[in-house]
């Protein structure tokens, strides 16, 4: 079985400022309908990353990728994550947990931000 991806968000009251990680989700599944991509929450929201590596671990996953959807590695990435797949690691010992970079460290989609950016510009010139 292959791999699976977790988007993993800090989380917000607001339900609405998950809409972009659930787009980046659905264009992934659109661009390829095998592979599995599921969004958990540090806080503030469902699912929990613990409740998402739980269902994705009986499924039969057993080996789960977390991609950090975060600008830059802070202390939520350097502590508590850590931390949390420790704990998932001691739970699911037949999975893999591999913690990705911060998205926003990735360098196509640094490039991506600085586009963004001029383009912004350019349209208010």
């Amino acid at each position: 079985m292959p791999a699976a991806l977790i988007l993993f968000a800090h989380g917000a009251r607001d339900p609405a400022w998950a809409d972009p990680i659930r787009r980046v989700q659905a264009a992934m599944q659109a661009a390829d309908g095998d592979v599995r991509v599921e969004v958990a929450f540090l806080e503030f929201m469902a699912p929990t990353l613990a409740d998402c590596a739980a269902a994705l671990a009986a499924a039969g996953y057993r080996r789960i990728v977390v991609l950090p959807m975060f600008v830059a590695q802070g202390g939520h990435l350097k502590r508590e994550v850590p931390e949390i797949l420790a704990l998932l690691r001691g739970h699911y010992p037949a999975v893999e947990f591999e913690l990705a970079e911060a998205v926003g460290e990735n360098e196509t989609v640094i490039r991506a931000m600085a586009e963004a950016g001029l383009a912004l510009l350019e349209q208010h010139s």
